[in-house]
């Protein structure tokens, strides 16, 4: 069946996560989110007063988005990475349709906007990271590992790291301005 394959199939498992991550803010959470959210105005102005300092941010963000990369990358190297791949697009089609809910039910469009642009540069290097790992899981034994995968997944990591520290900071508080 063609919707094994194996792009179909990394869809597959991300969109129900995805529904189900909106269905969870509309039905369940809703007001919970609404009462206590990051899309709060005083929240949003406390992030837009703060002075970021970069360095810190960087061994902060080093932690954050590698220790959680080397666990998944690990876990994707056992006899169970495909369930694991599997689990981690449903996870983050889950997270990803509760954060755009929790950004459309708190702000409307601008809080899709705020998450864009939350999500922006840092995401176009992180994505193709996790991609080329899910991929790899996903279509082992035909695929194997390679010098190549290993060095596009550290230097694209490396990227959006330094993207994340001291870019992204700068996007926000500009579109908070604007906002």
């Amino acid at each position: 069946m063609k919707v094994l394959h194996t792009k179909k199939r990394m869809f597959a498992f991300f969109m129900p996560g995805f529904l189900a991550g909106i269905l969870y803010v509309n039905l369940t959470a809703g007001q919970y989110m609404a009462d206590s959210s990051i899309f709060s105005e005083y929240f949003l102005e406390q992030y837009a007063s703060v002075e970021v300092a970069a360095g810190e941010y960087m061994f902060y963000l080093i932690g954050v988005r590698m220790l959680p990369f080397l666990v998944v990358t690990g876990l994707l190297f056992t006899g169970i990475r495909k369930g694991i791949a599997m689990l981690i697009l449903v996870w983050t089609g889950f997270s990803g349709g509760m954060l755009l809910a929790m950004a459309a039910f708190g702000m409307g469009v601008k809080g899709i906007l705020l998450c864009v642009v939350g999500m922006f540069p840092h995401f176009l290097f992180y994505i193709p990271a996790y991609i080329v790992l899910l991929w790899y899981a996903m279509t082992y034994p035909q695929n194997r590992w390679n010098q190549q995968k290993t060095v596009f997944i550290i230097l694209t990591m490396i990227i959006g790291i330094v993207l994340e520290g001291y870019v992204s900071p700068t996007l926000m508080k500009a579109f908070l301005e604007i906002l």
